[in-house]
């Protein structure tokens, strides 16, 4: 019976040592060894074809292995090639039983087994060429944290980030090397200073203390979009969010996006989700991208330009958001040519000419059509009384 031509292999800071021994065969008889210099010195001993470290882009290795197709190649990957890993990548292209994986213990299992932590209740972020903005959603109060760092700058950037946010934690775990001879654990205090000869393979593990929190649920408060006024005010954009219904992987268009709190509350709803926000004026673009990084979705894409002409070059949406600025019937056509099957399309008007749009195309695609009022409390004088702000002639559809 013959094996696939592909074998990932997962190995660990104990090198070959813990390896099955088919895997050790695999390693033996391939033509093309794949690794990081680390992967490629441990199991150097075993090895008797062509060796290459990781290409930069990484896609020219990938090639080079396509390539070498049927004959035998291995890639060494870290602990579990699946989890934060090399794995998915690898075998985009190849059918099942073109592949096979032989995973090590991971990091964060080893790190678990350190800490005696539950692994399933700890929250795991990679910075490996991520942005480390992208660890602000998951920063919540009295939690634990694994951070995957990129090298020995990483728990310095991660330190210095988490006092410019003022965030407060009860211990910064900082393992190093787990599962190999060079394996060491700090436990550092809030008042403690990072050590300068972190080892550059080291992951993070945090315990959280308690602190003001970027807000796990939709409709935060309006002090979190910077904005020159074109902002979806908070109660308005609560609503907005549950009537365009995010799921995990979903893609978002948000038209006009002005502060980008739309576009950026659909992303933080899960990690997974993808938003694209077109503007006009440049100044709102940018300030919509700075607020995206700000608030950990740095992914989100902005696009400059007019709606519909911008439209046709974008990946179709699963949703769509439409703000106050609706005044073309072509723009509303091209929306929903767009939109994917089953898709939301979700319009907020301001205008009379807005609503008779909406109006028309609920007759011509059904959904449904709210008129949504806030009122303020407020004084006036030496009494008080509510002030309502301007009316939201809302449109929420499904495209069939």
């Amino acid at each position: 019976m013959t094996h696939p031509f592909l074998s990932i292999i997962g190995i660990g800071e104990d090198g070959i040592g813990s390896l099955a021994s088919v895997a050790k065969n695999r390693l033996r008889t391939a033509s093309l060894v794949v690794g990081g210099k680390r992967h490629l010195a441990h199991a150097n001993s075993l090895i008797q074809g062509e060796k290459e470290t990781w290409s930069n882009p990484i896609t020219s290795s990938l090639q080079k292995i396509l390539e070498y197709k049927p004959n035998p190649v291995v890639i060494l990957a870290s602990g579990d090639p699946f989890w934060y890993g090399i794995g998915p990548l690898a075998i985009k292209t190849l059918k099942p039983a073109e592949w096979e994986s032989f995973p090590a213990i991971s990091s964060c299992t080893l790190a678990c087994n350190r800490l005696g932590w539950y692994g399933q209740d700890i929250q795991t972020v990679s910075l490996c060429g991520r942005p480390i903005e992208t660890l602000r959603p998951a920063l919540t109060p009295n939690r634990r944290l694994f951070i995957l760092s990129a090298n020995e700058e990483t728990p310095h950037k991660v330190h210095n980030i988490l006092k410019e946010w003022n965030i407060s934690y009860k211990h910064f775990y900082i393992l190093e090397a787990l599962g190999g001879n060079d394996e060491h654990i700090m436990a550092l205090s809030s008042t403690d200073t990072l050590p300068k000869d972190i080892h550059p393979l080291n992951i993070i593990a945090l315990e959280l203390d308690n602190f003001c929190p970027l807000p796990f649920t939709h409709g935060r408060q309006d002090h979190w979009f910077a904005n020159d006024g074109q902002l979806t005010k908070q109660a308005i954009r609560a609503n907005t969010i549950s009537a365009l219904q995010p799921y995990p992987g979903a893609v978002l268009w948000d038209i006009g996006t002005g502060s980008g709190s739309v576009a950026i509350e659909w992303m933080l709803t899960h990690p997974t989700c993808k938003a694209i926000a077109i503007e006009a004026r440049a100044d709102r673009a940018d300030r919509a991208k700075e607020n995206a990084v700000r608030l950990g979705v740095p992914s989100l894409q902005i696009i400059k330009g007019k709606a519909p002409e911008i439209l046709p070059d974008l990946p179709p949406p699963d949703a769509v958001f439409i703000g106050g600025g609706l005044t073309s019937p072509d723009l509303l056509e091209t929306v929903w040519n767009a939109l994917r099957p089953l898709g939301r399309l979700v319009i907020n008007s301001v205008t009379i000419e807005g609503d008779l749009l909406l109006f028309k195309a609920k007759e011509k695609w059904g959904g449904e059509i709210t008129r949504l009022h806030i009122e303020h409390y407020e004084s006036l004088g030496s009494y008080h009384g509510f002030k309502p702000a301007r009316a939201i002639t809302q449109y929420v559809v499904q495209k069939p």
